[in-house]
């Protein structure tokens, strides 16, 4: 059995929870692994970046100087590349249809393997959260201190519809990062340095591990 604490926004300890090693004890492949979270960083490129070659520059296209004479270079236009502001060679273009295709099973595979992997490094905390009537950046600070994660990057995971004060209380603080459970991927699990799971969607956690 692997023990999770459970604490308040004060940081105050309040309970436990145990998972069943059979949850944990989950592996993949670490080059499927890999794959998934390059496919993740690949897919998320715009593939929109753009320069102009020699013929799409608008500049003049009168000869600089006389092709001989002058014991210069034969130069054509001041389009060229080798001028200041002339055309780029071999310039990214746009580029469409880049999208590479995650295998479902893979995927799933994946994001087990890096939750159980941060359970077993004890790095998953329970969180139970009590309703904000006002933002106060202060109180998620002071929780982050407790357990000693402010200076490391933490994931909070919750609800589509999390609560939006306690979301606003930890949007100014620097790597900290909220995602709704169900829609986490793979690259900001590998990202972080600790899950903090809100209490209301810890059944859900459980569920994706298996």
């Amino acid at each position: 059995m692997v023990i999770l604490k459970k604490y308040n926004l004060s940081g105050a300890e309040v309970g436990s929870v145990q998972v069943d090693d059979l949850l944990v004890d989950l592996s993949a492949h670490s080059q499927m692994v890999k794959d998934y979270i390059i496919a993740i960083r690949t897919n998320a490129r715009q593939w929109s970046a753009n320069t102009k070659g020699r013929k799409e520059i608008n500049r003049s296209g009168k000869k600089p100087h006389a092709q001989k004479g002058q014991g210069r270079s034969r130069k054509g236009c001041v389009a060229a590349p080798q001028y200041k502001g002339g055309g780029i060679v071999f310039g990214p273009k746009p580029k469409f249809d880049q999208h590479v295709r995650i295998n479902k099973k893979e995927r799933r595979a994946a994001i087990r393997c890096l939750l159980a992997e941060k359970i077993k490094a004890n790095q998953v905390h329970i969180l139970q959260a009590e309703p904000m009537a006002v933002p106060r950046t202060q109180i998620v600070s002071g929780f982050l201190k407790s357990l000693d994660l402010h200076d490391s990057r933490v994931l909070f995971l919750g609800e589509s519809n999390i609560d939006r004060s306690f979301f606003l209380s930890m949007r100014n603080l620097p790597k900290i990062e909220s995602a709704n459970l169900l829609n986490i991927n793979g690259y900001n699990l590998a990202l972080c340095r600790s899950l903090v799971v809100l209490e209301p969607v810890f059944d859900q956690f459980l569920a994706i591990l298996g």
